[in-house]
């Protein structure tokens, strides 16, 4: 097995692992709301998608689609930021960057892989440059993620109360594990 296969077969147990306890959250979440329901179906969709994304180098058959799907699903998540009781509207869309970011890599490595295959070309300077915007971002996203589970070494805090707050962690580190999949996988396809 080449050091590429190998990271490839990684790749993608970490998606697939990653699918399936996102449908699993989705169908054990009881009393969320419709968007709540929207964001976990599209993380599932697109961590299946990478799952097997590794193993289908040849052409994308409905790359257009992919494309589309995933632009539609970049765009989903800014537009239904829901604000909190004293939260500004910036504020809100802030915190669903990270998984804007997602999507869009998403929509852009299915677009890049799809043209690679009838122009053959080298990516253009400018398509160099969007794939290291979004790997540099997706990548301090998986650092803020895995660095916020670690525990602070100076003080010593009680356990977390509530199944909320209990499954807080196990959702950054998946989020964080995604992303970081993520840009491996932008930076392999590129």
């Amino acid at each position: 097995m080449s050091p590429s296969d190998l990271v490839d077969s990684m790749l993608a147990v970490l998606f697939a692992v990653a699918a399936v306890c996102g449908a699993y959250r989705n169908v054990s979440s009881r009393g969320v709301g419709w968007r709540v329901r929207g964001d976990q179906l599209l993380h599932t969709a697109m961590a299946l998608t990478m799952a097997v994304m590794p193993w289908s180098r040849g052409p994308v058959a409905h790359h257009t689609a992919l494309v589309t799907f995933f632009a539609a699903a970049a765009l989903w998540f800014p537009l239904t930021a829901v604000r909190g009781p004293g939260e500004r509207r910036v504020t809100a869309v802030a915190g669903r960057l990270p998984s804007t970011a997602g999507m869009a890599a998403m929509a852009w490595m299915t677009s890049m892989t799809w043209a690679a295959h009838p122009h053959a070309a080298h990516p253009s300077t400018l398509a160099r440059a969007t794939t290291a915007a979004l790997a540099l971002y997706l990548a301090a996203c998986a650092l803020w993620s895995l660095l916020r589970i670690m525990p602070p070494l100076h003080t010593i805090t009680d356990p977390p109360t509530g199944p909320a707050r209990r499954q807080e962690p196990y959702t950054r580190f998946w989020d964080g594990s995604v992303a970081l999949g993520t840009t491996i996988m932008l930076l392999m396809s590129h």
